[in-house]
């Protein structure tokens, strides 16, 4: 079984890692709209309760994600699932864990909407801020309306988020020839490869273009919130976004669950379900080294 799974992750890996990118940078962004958006991100106006806001769950702190399990909303209620980091978001293919959403803004609603967590209505955020003479103003200059419209709340934040994005990683300048990997990465490397991870991590995102099943050898046991909530399909049961690798080491912990509070611990869960073994620590230890060159420091609002 281990060889057959060898064979065909080697195979098909020669195919994947021509797929994987150096990162672009997006261009297109309108920065009044991003600084209103920035405004609105760390404000708990939108929160009922206004004691969190969208900060709260991505942490700039911690690589733009949580640091525990689930996050606490309002009135101190747990979330179901583990935040992931909106750092990079914006070359997703779709967004949220079980993908139901195609884009940044129609994320936006998720988070503000839901009752464990912001759990405020289009209207309320709108009545809310209509009160307040500084994002009437914002609101009127960029959106050139008297009359805040929650649709152009959504709009500003995703266009934040867009700026959320990294700088040229030392794995990027490897890909561009600029940077060489140390003999510890270049092992991870290798692996990564010949363990078949490059199937599902690859992209400028290195990751987060594709749904994948998590327990594809040895199924795992904790599954929900997954694609099978939005299709229906038994094919779908425990099927995931497959999140970058980008900052990884930065986002502990892991996995929708966040049962993984180590990445040598989701290096290790992730061979044993996917690929059916476990592997040598030495294996681990060059896997996490590789992995480490993915982190970048934050391109955030830069013009």
């Amino acid at each position: 079984m281990k060889i057959v799974l060898f064979v065909i992750s080697l195979s098909i890996c020669i195919f994947a890692e021509s797929l994987i990118q150096p990162l672009i940078p997006i261009k297109e962004i309108d920065f009044k709209k991003a600084e209103l958006g920035k405004l609105l991100f760390f404000d708990p106006i939108l929160s009922k309760d206004q004691t969190i806001n969208c900060a709260s769950c991505h942490k700039s702190e911690h690589g733009w994600a949580d640091d525990t399990v689930v996050s606490t909303g309002v009135y101190g209620r747990k979330g179901i699932i583990n935040s992931p980091t909106v750092v990079n978001a914006v070359y997703n293919f779709k967004q949220f864990w079980n993908g139901r959403v195609d884009t940044l803004k129609e994320q936006v609603s998720g988070p503000i909407h839901t009752r464990f967590e912001m759990d405020m209505s289009s209207k309320e955020v709108e009545k809310r801020l209509e009160k307040s003479s500084l994002y009437k103003g914002y609101f009127k200059d960029i959106y050139k309306t008297s009359e805040i419209d929650f649709n152009d709340v959504a709009d500003a934040i995703a266009e934040y988020e867009k700026t959320l994005t990294t700088n040229d990683s030392k794995f990027d300048r490897f890909l561009k020839g600029e940077e060489t990997l140390d003999k510890k990465e270049q092992r991870g490397y290798m692996i990564f490869r010949t363990y078949g991870c490059v199937t599902c991590h690859n992209g400028m995102n290195i990751g987060g273009n594709s749904f994948q099943k998590i327990g594809i050898v040895i199924p795992y046991d904790d599954c929900y919130s997954d694609r099978y909530e939005i299709t229906k399909r038994e094919f779908d049961r425990c099927v995931y976004k497959v999140p970058s690798l980008r900052n990884i080491s930065k986002t502990a912990p892991y996995f929708h669950d966040g049962s993984a509070k180590t990445l040598k611990e989701a290096i290790k869960d992730m061979a044993y379900h996917n690929l059916g073994f476990e592997p040598k620590e030495k294996d681990v230890e060059s896997l996490e080294a590789f992995l480490k060159t993915f982190d970048a420091d934050i391109r955030e609002m830069r013009r």
